[in-house]
């Protein structure tokens, strides 16, 4: 019987060590992870404000509804920066999406934009670079929204 006394503590631990799963099950991350969130906060040069605003309104809602309704991202929006100090962005843009795609699929999706938007490569490039003289990326985070383990 003391044999068995002295080993039952050793089993005990052989066992957890064995049985990981165990162990893990009381432990459990308290999260599930959900949609990616891409955040790009945008200086406006002085003056500029409506002419950005108006590209938001038309050609950047316009790309961003018709990849909503591909299903290719789940939301987006913009935020404005009310009062912004010094070097912090004056819009942050918002994109969210749940996956991502293949580069096949990105392919076909570009293709698919350039089609609907009724534009070339070149032609969306030169746009870009014509607000490039008056709206400049500060920067982008991409995030991962969290949500609890229920």
């Amino acid at each position: 019987m003391k044999t068995v006394k002295l080993l039952a503590p050793l089993f005990a631990a052989s066992m957890a060590l064995a049985c990981p799963q165990l162990a893990h099950a009381q432990s459990e991350w308290p999260f599930v992870s959900g949609e990616y969130v891409e955040v790009s906060g945008i200086e406006i040069e002085d003056g500029h404000g409506l002419d950005y605003a108006n590209h938001l309104a038309g050609m950047w809602r316009k790309g961003q509804a018709f990849a909503m309704e591909q299903g290719w991202i789940t939301g987006y929006e913009v935020l404005v920066n009310s009062f912004p100090r010094k070097g912090e962005p004056d819009v942050y843009l918002i994109t969210r999406w749940t996956e991502w795609e293949s580069p096949e699929e990105e392919e076909a999706r570009a293709e698919a934009y350039r089609k609907h938007m009724a534009m070339t490569e070149t032609q969306m490039q030169s746009a870009s670079g014509e607000r490039a003289e008056y709206r400049h990326l500060a920067g982008s985070m991409l995030l991962r929204s969290m949500t609890f383990r229920d």
